[in-house]
């Protein structure tokens, strides 16, 4: 009964992309609040993913979601999903 219900435990972001200029990859910013120690102040923090993108479909400037996967090369770990808005 088990083997029907496959729970997945990828993670799943979502974030900007900032570069296309590579085939069939893209660059994803993702961006958290955080709390500063010292100051109490919240800010923003940025890391960029590299994210396989099989189709070219993902341009600069669409929001989009990505899902961690095997590595697919030394730097590429998550996979395209969908793309969640389109900038024109």
């Amino acid at each position: 009964m088990q083997s029907d219900i496959r729970k997945s435990n990828r993670k799943e972001l979502t974030g900007t992309v900032v570069s296309d200029k590579m085939q069939k990859t893209i660059v994803v910013e993702v961006g958290r609040l955080t709390l500063h120690s010292k100051f109490k102040k919240r800010v923003r923090l940025y890391n960029k993913f590299k994210a396989h993108d099989e189709k070219n479909e993902a341009k600069i400037g669409d929001i989009v979601m990505i899902q961690s996967i095997r590595p697919l090369s030394k730097d590429k770990r998550w996979k395209l999903i969908k793309v969640l808005e389109k900038i024109k």
